[in-house]
């Protein structure tokens, strides 16, 4: 949808909501109070993405009361690159080492749970659940904020996305946790640390990161490929922190006005009409959920009783995303940590790469109209 057109049916959607005739500053106001007190509370209950989900669901309520509210392209940008930063420290030399050494473990695991992602794609959009592109990009099994901006960049609706893929993250993360603390019996597995938003910081290697960051997402904005304000960060910065020449530092307070700045680009975009387009939805959504954890946990025990990985490792090792959460999950039971993340980080770089070529076949089948 273009950013005209989502003006215009927005502000007829909102007319007379409650937000409506104030001042744009207390909107504005409202809008990070808002944020910030769901992304805390999202926190505290160890949610997946809290931090970022806080921010969406309150963009979401005041777009849909009359805020008419948009975010400036440059903060959404710089927001970009850092979350391109952000999983490269997820690529490091060691678990691309591992990645290379167990091939043929992941290789089959990898394909297999992205070609399943891809059929249900398929599937939802050619029964018109969702559309086309829309249906691709929701319904890949990587890291979810990197799957909403490269679906914005690849035409489909971010907002819908966005939707598929938080619900997504939600409920795999819940289901690996319930499996390790009740079926494998590990006590707290799902636990996160305590909530610290202003740990020390190393102030010299934050202004490396940042720098170079910004270095390497204005090449990329230079590039005028979909994403490269995101990817060109996130393969650059990867490369320079597993060869050790740069260190990568990002506070949690500064990746939480990231994640609020991702979250309000969508949040904002959403009105009355698509959220009942998304309610309808629904069933079909966690139908495809489950259709994938399924399918995880049968991979989960192909592995263990082929390979003889030890079944939780299998299980966090195959959950359908998101890599973040099932990080979290796995560093706090005895598992193989890195086998976990390996499998987890091989299968998110096969969807960046796969994805594209997915969201045009699909495209051209289906066409990419996105709903209003």
């Amino acid at each position: 949808m273009s950013e005209p057109v989502a003006a215009t049916t927005a502000a007829s959607e909102t007319k007379g909501g409650l937000l409506t005739h104030l001042p744009v500053a207390l909107r504005w106001a409202i809008l990070v109070i808002v944020s910030g007190a769901a992304g805390t509370v999202f926190e505290l209950m160890h949610l997946p993405a809290g931090l970022l989900l806080g921010p969406m669901i309150a963009a979401i309520l005041v777009a849909t009361n009359g805020a008419r509210l948009s975010l400036p392209r440059k903060p959404y940008i710089a927001a970009q690159a850092l979350i391109g930063t952000m999983i490269a420290q997820s690529l490091d030399g060691a678990i691309l080492k591992r990645v290379a050494e167990e091939w043929y473990v992941f290789g089959p695991m990898v394909v297999s749970i992205v070609a399943v992602s891809a059929t249900l794609g398929y599937v939802l959009a050619r029964r018109q659940v969702l559309p086309g592109t829309t249906a691709v990009w929701g319904t890949s099994a990587g890291a979810a904020s990197a799957m909403v901006l490269m679906a914005e960049a690849y035409g489909a609706d971010a907002r819908l996305v966005a939707f598929m893929q938080y619900l997504r993250v939600v409920c795999v993360a819940s289901a690996a946790a319930l499996m390790a603390a009740f079926v494998f019996n590990v006590p707290d597995s799902g636990q996160t640390a305590s909530f610290d938003l202003f740990p020390p910081v190393d102030w010299i290697a934050l202004l490396v990161t940042l720098v170079a960051t910004a270095v390497l997402a204005y090449a990329g904005n230079r590039l005028r490929i979909p994403a490269a304000t995101m990817l060109t960060p996130m393969i650059g910065m990867a490369l320079l922190h597993s060869l050790g020449i740069l260190p990568i530092e990002l506070p949690p307070w500064l990746l939480a006005l990231a994640y609020a700045m991702i979250g309000w680009r969508i949040g904002l975009a959403f009105t009355r009409r698509l959220l009942r387009h998304a309610a309808r939805a629904l069933p079909q959504v966690l139908l495809s959920i489950g259709v994938l954890i399924g399918f995880g946990g049968l991979l989960a025990f192909l592995l263990w009783a082929l390979v003889g990985v030890d079944p939780l490792t299998a299980y966090l090792a195959t959950s359908p995303g998101g890599l973040d959460s099932i990080a979290i999950i796995a560093s706090s039971t005895h598992v193989d940590v890195p086998f976990v993340l390996a499998l987890q980080t091989c299968r998110f770089l096969l969807i960046l790469a796969v994805g594209p070529t997915l969201s045009r076949f699909v495209a051209k089948r289906f066409g990419t109209a996105p709903a209003a």
